[in-house]
């Protein structure tokens, strides 16, 4: 139970929130020990903080909003208000403190492999960009696609369909700055573990794999061209399941839990190229027309000359270069290329048709 003098304050501007929690009669200590819900009282507007403690990042606001439980103290009050200036000072100070650049990609494979992958990006963008970049791994592509809509990440890996829903949830304001040479004509692979199968055809009353339901190469483009060709995956095969990755679709179809899958030709060829799969058991059947897949978007919201930044960081990454190349290579890219929302026409247009997208 807090005093008759006791408050509560939150202060929340440019994506963080500072909260300070008990705060004695004296104004002594202002040591922020834990965040306390006050009685109800009458709640007022403050331009203070006494004390910039504890840090935690928020979404509820862009700019100074100082609200407190009012106390009955009133002299406490006054006092308050009279500080109030010297807290504006500290804002830049805190600011600062959060100058961090968090990022994250849709796990299209284990995130021990993502992982794996960023960091050399990661020390190289913060290198470049002279903040620190933290890489945030997410459970599925709905939460990517959620956080930085609301912008709780500045920037993500994102495939042509995750793109699309995030463009279309933020009014066309998240900005795909960038996407490998070969994003611009990707395909899919269909594969099997069945020495019969030589086609799509072959495959009709048996089981199939996708990826995640929300992957454009380990899903939505694929059922694109199947339904194209008249083949409806519910209808065509016994089951339909979603694996949730490209190298997990790859370790079902290798095992025998299904009879085909289909993932990005990328990922086959990292774990060919790996070792991974066994090429005298697992086959390529089938390979997708082209389509524009992956690209690194950013929050509509980032700084421009952040955002402009990070997008230079990339296209001048060269695989001429030793520590260039090695970054590169662990992103399956041959070099980074600038890319536009327009290029992704085609995708949003393959989700209506497959009923993804209302």
């Amino acid at each position: 139970m807090l005093a008759k003098a006791d408050f509560a304050v939150e202060i929340v501007f440019a994506n963080t929130t500072v909260f300070a929690s008990k705060l004695a009669p004296t104004m002594a200590g202002f040591a922020a020990r834990q965040r306390y819900a006050a009685r109800p009282r009458r709640r007022l507007t403050l331009y203070f903080r006494p004390l910039f403690t504890t840090v935690r990042r928020s979404t509820r606001a862009s700019s100074f909003v100082f609200s407190a439980i009012e106390p009955e103290n009133s002299m406490l009050k006054r006092t308050l208000a009279l500080a109030a200036g010297i807290a504006l000072s500290f804002s830049a100070v805190v600011a600062n403190a959060a100058d961090v650049l968090r990022v994250s990609a849709i796990p299209d494979e284990a995130p021990t492999e993502l992982l794996r992958k960023f960091k050399p990006l990661g020390a190289y963008l913060e290198k470049e960009l002279g903040m620190k970049v933290e890489f945030v791994p997410v459970a599925d592509y709905p939460a990517v696609v959620e956080a930085l809509a609301t912008d709780r990440l500045d920037m993500a890996w994102l495939g042509g369909f995750t793109f699309v829903q995030v463009n279309l949830r933020t009014n066309g304001t998240a900005i795909p700055l960038v996407q490998r040479e070969q994003d611009a004509q990707f395909t899919s692979k269909f594969i099997t573990a069945d020495a019969n199968v030589k086609s799509l055809q072959d495959l009709k009353g048996k089981t199939f794999a996708f990826g995640s339901v929300s992957s454009t190469s380990g899903s939505l483009m694929p059922r694109y061209f199947m339904l194209q060709d008249g083949i409806k995956p519910e209808d065509f095969f016994s089951r339909v399941a979603y694996s949730g990755a490209h190298d997990a679709t790859a370790a079902w179809v290798q095992a025998g839990k299904v009879d085909a899958g289909v993932l990005n030709a990328s990922v086959w060829q990292k774990l060919v190229d790996s070792g991974k799969v066994d090429t005298g058991k697992v086959k390529v059947f089938s390979t997708t027309p082209t389509y524009f897949d992956y690209n690194w978007t950013v929050r509509g919201s980032l700084d421009k000359q952040v955002a402009e930044k990070i997008k230079q960081a990339f296209l001048k990454l060269d695989p001429a270069k030793p520590d260039d190349r090695a970054i590169l290579d662990l992103q399956a890219a041959s070099r980074f290329i600038e890319t536009k929302p327009e290029n992704y026409k085609g995708i949003e247009e393959a989700a209506r048709a497959a009923d993804l997208l209302k």
